[in-house]
């Protein structure tokens, strides 16, 4: 009797973990904000936009594939590069931000950047900068690995940059499947989402193909996918101001 009540309650565990990922709400991704404020996951507004973001790009292969995608429904997103994957892809990046699309700034590498010591991770902000400002000035950053503490915000924040993270991510790097990160988009998509996908390799073909999927549907029900920086500009909401609270670097 102890054994089946153990596993009941095990098995309602399970369910609730399971539905808190797949929904991902809002206000438990607003919980870290009371130990380290700073860092936007979403916009707070009632118009029917949703910002799209990319980690981990430029690739030669699935970049131009994702824009082709962008270009066929008129979307726009923001592209969080990683420096080392530029040289060779310069012009590449030049035809992302000719396009409309804008950059973020995702460091030097694919490494969690909670590793990172604080002067390292410093390190890796001005080095990661130095090369993304050719292409324009650009205010938006994201920990590799969307994992941060507070050194790492308060260095963003005396460099000029927003964190930013997002409330739509369908585990495109976990789940090798981009109808499952449709229907996890699809279904959990909300006013001022931030929408989390990933480019280079077989992540990048997926991302390609989900896009082909959802963007469609999104436009469909009325949403406008955009930049980040379109987002919080035209959303008009206590985010916003949060979000342009810092010095912009334009």
């Amino acid at each position: 009797m102890k054994l089946a009540l153990l596993l009941f309650c095990a098995g309602l565990m399970g369910l609730g973990l399971t539905l808190i990922l797949w929904t991902q709400p809002r206000f438990l991704l607003s919980i870290p904000d009371h130990w380290i404020p700073g860092v936007l996951y979403f916009a707070e507004t009632e118009e029917k936009l949703v910002a799209l973001t990319i980690d981990d790009g430029p690739d030669a292969v699935t970049t131009p594939k994702i824009l082709t995608v962008l270009d066929r429904y008129d979307a726009h997103a923001t592209f969080f590069v990683i420096s080392g994957h530029i040289p060779g892809n310069e012009a590449l990046v030049e035809t992302m931000v000719r396009e409309g699309h804008e950059l973020g700034n995702h460091l030097t590498e694919d490494r969690p950047s909670i590793l990172l010591s604080p002067a390292e991770f410093e390190a890796a902000v001005l080095e990661a900068d130095d090369l993304i400002s050719q292409f324009g000035e650009w205010r938006w950053l994201r920990p590799a690995a969307g994992w941060y503490n507070s050194a790492m915000v308060s260095i963003a924040q005396r460099h000029n940059y927003q964190v930013v993270l997002g409330d739509l991510f369908p585990f495109d790097t976990h789940i090798a499947s981009s109808r499952f990160a449709a229907r996890h988009i699809l279904q959990n998509l909300a006013p001022g989402s931030i929408v989390v996908l990933h480019d280079r390799g077989e992540r990048g073909e997926r991302t390609a193909a989900t896009l082909e999927q959802v963007l469609p549907q999104i436009s469909a029900q009325g949403y406008r996918v955009v930049t980040l920086t379109e987002l919080f500009r035209d959303s008009q909401e206590s985010s916003a101001d949060r979000a342009f609270s810092l010095r912009e670097k334009t």
